[in-house]
């Protein structure tokens, strides 16, 4: 591993700025305390040249270019990879380290995912993992589990630190209503980690049988629409027709803005991820934000992000009946909610920390 050369602890008064990728990611951006005073910078998040974007407006991002760095170098102290790598070819973070290397600038890596969500195939995942792992000064995770993943697989011991708060402090604040027993399964556009038809026939018995619940499912419209790269009519029309059960109630409508989303996650009781892979979530973190219970699957490490029920589902398997106490459990419980004065102080927690590992590996 290349250390810093003449490196010094940067004073906890001297300004350390982080390239960040992303910088206006949610989960980034709750890095910094709520009323900063962190020390810490993140640059903001280069346009691309062409304009492509996604709602959030960082990507692709332009940082994970190994002439971007070459070029502005001089205006980071370090390198914080987060999301975004999948934009780019293995050989491309290759010499991205090599860049970074060059210019004496260390790089940091938080592990959100050990497994794409996006990704069928794990092995494309796995490479780039095997080269930004292995390179990276300083790494970081959010659950133990995927810790002791990582010592296993790479043999580097990461620091685990929670995800933040996801929903703004008004919303964490705000009191929920009475309302009837609503379970929400968002199937989305579809992505690769998500199955939710055999789930569906289950909630849908088990619903029927607790008085006043519903089962909603959600799904975007670009299922529907031909040319889009999520056009699935078959898959679309299979989850339509779940609607046709007692109970069940299929929602068809474009992504939710972030404003709308809250609103959703907060009309329902309890929320399902009908993931078969994958390892963390921001959507249960909102989730936990809004006093929604979660009905997370076995896979991954969503269990150790927050209290959930958890039922047994993933490549391989699928338990039903282990659904259908998950459900239960839910319907005759009660959630767990953030409240606000611990998530605020959990910032300024999460906060120091990263500057801790910024000057640590500034130190090398």
């Amino acid at each position: 591993m290349t250390s810093v050369a003449g490196a010094r602890p940067h004073a906890r008064t001297t300004t350390l700025r982080v390239a960040s990728v992303p910088a206006s990611h949610v989960y980034v951006r709750h890095l910094s305390p709520v009323d900063g005073g962190d020390g810490v910078v993140r640059l903001p998040d280069p346009r691309p040249a062409d304009g492509r974007t996604v709602p959030g407006g960082w990507w692709p991002p332009v940082m994970l270019d190994p002439q971007w760095i070459r070029r502005n170098h001089r205006g980071f102290d370090v390198f914080h990879v987060h999301f975004g790598f999948d934009s780019v070819e293995t050989e491309v973070l290759a010499d991205i380290v090599g860049e970074l290397r060059d210019h004496g600038k260390p790089l940091i890596y938080t592990a959100h995912d050990l497994r794409n969500p996006h990704q069928p195939d794990p092995r494309g995942h796995r490479e780039q993992l095997d080269v930004l792992i292995p390179a990276a000064d300083e790494i970081i995770t959010l659950t133990p589990t995927a810790a002791a993943q990582i010592e296993r697989q790479w043999g580097r011991r990461p620091d685990v630190l929670r995800h933040p708060h996801v929903v703004r402090q008004e919303l964490i604040e705000l009191p929920r209503p009475a309302q009837p027993f609503v379970l929400g399964v968002h199937a989305k556009s579809l992505r690769a980690n998500m199955d939710p038809l055999p789930i569906l026939d289950v909630l849908a018995d088990t619903i029927a049988t607790l008085p006043g619940a519903v089962l909603r499912v959600d799904l975007h419209d670009e299922l529907f629409e031909p040319g889009n790269h999520w056009y699935d009519p078959a898959a679309g029309a299979a989850l339509v027709d779940v609607g046709r059960r007692t109970g069940v109630e299929v929602r068809i409508h474009e992504y939710f803005t972030d404003d709308q989303l809250w609103q959703y996650l907060s009309s329902l009781s309890a929320s399902l991820l009908p993931y078969r892979f994958g390892t963390h979530s921001g959507w249960l973190e909102a989730c936990y934000d809004l006093g929604t219970a979660v009905i997370a699957p076995s896979c991954g490490c969503y269990a150790e992000q927050r209290p959930c029920a958890v039922f047994d589902f993933d490549e391989a398997q699928f338990d039903a009946r282990s659904l259908e106490r998950a459900v239960r459990a839910v319907y005759e419980g009660s959630a767990d909610r953030a409240d606000w004065p611990a998530r605020r102080a959990e910032r300024t927690e999460l906060a120091a920390a990263h500057r801790a590992i910024y000057e640590q590996a500034l130190a090398r």
